[in-house]
């Protein structure tokens, strides 16, 4: 039996990507760029295993065995296996060779909520992926491939600043993820999640794009006028480390996702009112010192993505917490880097106390830009035992 475990990010866009233009190879209608977050905070796990004692393929995610025959699961499985034979057949003999007949079985696990907007099915994709190349052996692009499992996947095979390009072919070859900057290119940025609501959404993604696609002519308006100039400015925002730019940019995209999902019919609500008092909480924290020091950012989900740089983080923590006060639940309300606790000023407690909401926001994380896929050695990271079946979780 041959096993693999690897890891892989989140990202978080901050141009959005909503529509397709081909639901088989997901080809979305406009180009994307996102930021990937830092795995020691948010990933996914996973574990291949390949055997001629399988009897099947099987996939096991977060505890519960999943549906294998999924189509989108079945076209990446599918294509990693028909570059590994190709490798074959070109001549490269080696012990992957003997396992390209082998079933599979998949574990894997995420550490965040799944299907609540915090782009799961991206780094799930990506690490399945990346997992099975592994595996097999295969090298070189693989984001078309992860493409074909969740469009955003595509974007978690880098590290740090990635736009996916939407190309204009209609194979979807050059429909691919290419790094902006590396995660190490701007060390002061973090990102700060506010988990308001760990449920699974009412509309998947994949259902709320199609409406969108059919009903939304600001959508149409949107890919087609508004995304390219959008992409060229954040491109050179992030390249000057500009935050102004960068931080304005990233909200008014998300604004006019979200409104593109209430001008589709029916009108899509991912937002909630937590969703909308983190929104109103920003704007006035920037209004206090007439600049854009947080941005808010929202994926198909009510929890938000704050971007803002590291000398703002301390102070901003601290506003949250006012205006959010946490519940006494015994759940700790801060995850991810250390934060150190920052007095606020009247004028600051004033802006944080306009709307205060108890509860609003479960908890938070506070994490940064980091790398790509890994395969990890650990092996308190193995998912599946020397059996190739999942191991018992206390």
């Amino acid at each position: 039996m041959r096993r693999v475990t690897c890891t892989a990010p989140v990202n978080i866009a901050v141009i959005k990507y909503w529509g397709k233009r081909n639901e088989q190879l997901i080809l979305p209608i406009n180009s994307s760029l996102s930021v990937t977050l830092h795995q020691e905070q948010l990933k996914t796990t996973t574990t291949v295993a390949a055997s001629r004692d399988f009897a099947e393929d099987r996939i096991w995610l977060n505890g519960k065995e999943d549906n294998i025959n999924h189509p989108r699961l079945q076209s990446c499985l599918r294509e990693i296996r028909r570059l590994a034979r190709k490798r074959r057949s070109g001549g490269v003999e080696d012990g992957v060779s003997r396992i390209l007949n082998d079933k599979v079985h998949i574990c894997s696990v995420n550490n965040f909520p799944t299907a609540a907007g915090l782009a799961s099915s991206a780094a799930g994709y990506a690490c399945l992926v990346y997992s099975l190349a592994k595996l097999y052996g295969v090298e070189g692009e693989l984001s078309e491939i992860a493409r074909q499992g969740s469009g955003s996947a595509c974007r978690s095979m880098y590290g740090g600043f990635v736009q996916w390009l939407m190309g204009d072919k209609e194979d979807g070859k050059d429909s691919l993820a290419q790094q902006v900057e590396t995660e190490s290119h701007w060390p002061e940025l973090r990102i700060l999640i506010l988990v308001a609501s760990a449920e699974k959404k009412h509309v998947g993604s994949t259902a709320g794009m199609q409406t969108s696609v059919e009903t939304s002519p600001l959508l149409k308006l949107r890919a087609e006028s508004v995304v390219p100039g959008r992409m060229a400015e954040m491109i050179e925002a992030i390249r000057r480390k500009d935050f102004e730019a960068f931080g304005q940019l990233t909200m008014k995209d998300s604004n006019q996702f979200h409104a593109t999902c209430l001008d589709t019919y029916p009108p899509i609500f991912y937002l909630n009112q937590v969703s909308q008092r983190i929104i109103s909480l920003v704007h006035r924290y920037n209004g206090h010192y007439g600049q854009t020091k947080v941005a808010y950012s929202f994926d198909a989900g009510p929890n938000a993505v704050i971007f803002t740089l590291e000398s703002t983080v301390n102070e901003f923590v601290e506003v949250v917490k006012c205006c959010f006060p946490p519940e006494a639940n015994g759940d700790p309300y801060l995850k991810g880097l250390p934060v150190i606790p920052a007095p606020l000023s009247q004028e600051l407690l004033s802006v944080s106390t306009a709307d205060v909401c108890p509860g609003g926001v479960r908890y938070m994380i506070v994490t940064q830009p980091g790398p790509g896929p890994a395969e990890s050695q650990d092996l308190s990271l193995q998912l599946l035992g020397p059996d190739g079946f999942p191991k018992l979780i206390a």
